[in-house]
């Protein structure tokens, strides 16, 4: 319950911080599935205000050529990822640390850079990490096609923190290479760091370190595998039982 009520005073400092009402929410502390419960979380209702449709931005890549960055800084975020459960099958007993501050400037330099008509896409870097961000970035949607990219992912850290790492306050943004003086000036006026990671194009997602190929996926052949993820998995589970 100490940490429940911690988890909404952290949401409470962050909405202040935004000046963001929440407008609704539900809570469940007691159900129970199968015998097992299931952590305690709060579902929150958000409402936002688009003037111009046209402004809207969208997750997936769309022209080859374009140049893919990064709003925000990576750091060691290894524990309680998505990466630590299913390779380690822990979770930790750390979080990453939200800093608003930092948060504020990736929201303004996004905000600004998409009002601007300066980006192409934006994606939330989150559950995953760099490479699972950048696949989804890659699949297609109703309007486009899918396109891959070609990344490059050098840094302070060990390979798999670099790609897996759950940092917060991280978008992944691509906008053409002709706009890339607009955007370092929208990005510097918001205080925010910025890395350039590659760019757009090809049918694969191919990504190196230190000049050395680490990974080289299809792009159909991922999309398929997410798309299809939550149907195997409910299907096995559903075989299991009746097994049993």
């Amino acid at each position: 319950m100490w940490a429940f009520s911690e988890v909404i005073d952290g949401m409470a400092e962050a909405c202040k911080a935004f000046n963001t009402p929440v407008v609704s929410g539900n809570v469940s502390f007691y159900n129970e599935t199968e015998g097992r419960g299931i952590v305690p979380t709060p579902v929150i209702g958000m409402l936002g205000l688009l003037d111009d449709v046209r402004k809207v931005i969208q997750p997936g890549f769309k022209n080859a050529g374009d140049f893919i960055a990064l709003l925000g800084a990576t750091r060691d975020d290894l524990a309680g990822s998505e990466y630590q459960s299913v390779m380690e099958g822990q979770t930790g007993n750390r979080v990453p640390a939200l800093d608003l501050d930092a948060e504020l400037a990736v929201q303004a330099a996004c905000l600004n850079a998409a009002q601007k008509g300066l980006l192409r896409s934006a994606h939330d870097c989150a559950d995953g990490g760099l490479a699972v961000a950048l696949a989804e970035c890659c699949f297609s949607s109703l309007n486009r096609a899918a396109m891959g990219a070609d990344i490059d992912v050098t840094g302070e850290y060990d390979l798999t923190t670099r790609l897996f790492s759950e940092s917060p306050s991280r978008i992944i943004i691509s906008f053409d290479q002709a706009l890339l003086g607009d955007i370092e000036e929208v990005v510097a006026a918001a205080g925010c760091p910025m890395t350039l990671l590659g760019n757009v194009g090809s049918d694969r997602l191919r990504i190196e370190t230190d000049g050395e190929e680490i990974i080289q996926l299809d792009v159909s052949e991922m999309e398929s595998a997410w798309r299809s993820s939550l149907a195997g998995k409910l299907q096995a589970e559903a075989m299991a039982a009746g097994a049993e």
